[in-house]
């Protein structure tokens, strides 16, 4: 049985790689049964507007290609809807956090398989305060980074962009005041940095989160206490090797639901965007989207990024 998809698609994601290879993806996808009709975004907020209306139009499919800010900008025109189609991921972006922590590939052809076996898995979904994000939120002076950032040295330069960006945004690092309150905290704190996970693959980092787990109704939360620079950096090398969880610096649990407060001009990023500011509310949706996957584990991207044994399952009727 055919169905129909809606392409959303970021034109200058990468280097704009989809814009160039349009034709050949939509060959593949009608190929594979997926009648497929397209939306080149024009600007902020435009591929949540699509994605409402696809839903609105009846369509069977959604499919986000671009980097981790259209997929993020897709999952808000989705989220509210009752019915809300399968969605599926064709990775054009910078660092495509969220395809990588689900072993999606960025080689067009592999993602687009994917798309045609329609394959899917039940995902989390986390709530804040009156927007969605499906990897992470978080705030403080290097959560800035992904905005920051300007989107022709991200094409340029890839993810050696956030890095040098980073390396700048060091010896400026303030710390900012948080009140946490949660079923398993109650705590005000000196911090330099909070981020709340629903996958393992955070900002290029692969072992921020090596819980994790996309379907399991929680969310995990890291708080960096107030600390100097060189502990700072050591935390940071700790992160990369997946040691940090049990540093002193460092407070994690996992939860539901999560109210932070500061009386300090604190941003919030979503997906790496900006998300407004706090004070916040957050919860976890639990399995809320149906998100195509390599169902094989052959994927060209190797992260463990994982789903709840059992929850898969195939939605190919």
């Amino acid at each position: 049985m055919t169905k129909r998809a809606r392409l959303i698609y970021n034109p200058s994601s990468g280097r704009e790689e989809m814009k160039k290879r349009l034709s050949e993806v939509l060959q593949r996808l009608e190929r594979g049964g997926i009648e497929t009709s397209t939306h080149a975004t024009t600007g902020e907020g435009d591929a949540t507007i699509a994605a409402a209306r696809a839903v609105e139009n009846g369509y069977d499919i959604v499919i986000a290609a671009g980097g981790d800010g259209t997929l993020y900008e897709v999952i808000n025109g989705l989220a509210e809807k009752s019915h809300r189609p399968d969605l599926g991921i064709i990775p054009v972006g910078t660092t495509n956090d969220f395809a990588r922590a689900l072993n999606i590939p960025k080689n067009l052809e592999e993602a687009c398989d994917i798309i045609v076996r329609q394959y899917s898995a039940p995902v989390d979904v986390g709530k804040i305060n009156q927007r969605y994000f499906i990897n992470i939120a978080g705030g403080g002076s290097l959560t800035e980074l992904t905005y920051e950032v300007p989107s022709k040295l991200k094409t340029l330069l890839g993810q050696l962009a956030y890095y040098m960006k980073g390396i700048e945004k060091l010896p400026r690092l303030r710390p900012i005041e948080l009140s946490v309150r949660s079923d398993q905290h109650d705590l005000t704190e000196q911090v330099m940095l909070f981020l709340v996970s629903n996958s393992n693959s955070v900002a290029g980092f692969e072992n921020l989160a090596p819980e994790a787990s996309m379907s399991d109704g929680l969310l995990e939360v890291f708080i960096l206490k107030k600390c100097n620079l060189a502990e700072f950096i050591r935390v940071a090398t700790l992160v990369v090797r997946g040691e940090h969880l049990n540093d002193p610096n460092v407070i994690h649990f996992k939860t539901k639901r999560i109210e932070i407060f500061s009386p300090d001009y604190v941003q919030l990023n979503l997906d790496g965007e900006l998300g407004g500011t706090l004070p916040c509310t957050i919860s976890v949706l639990p399995k809320h989207l149906n998100i195509f996957i390599d169902e094989t584990g052959t994927s060209s991207y190797k992260g463990n990024g994982r789903l709840d044994n059992g929850l898969l399952g195939s939605h190919e009727d």
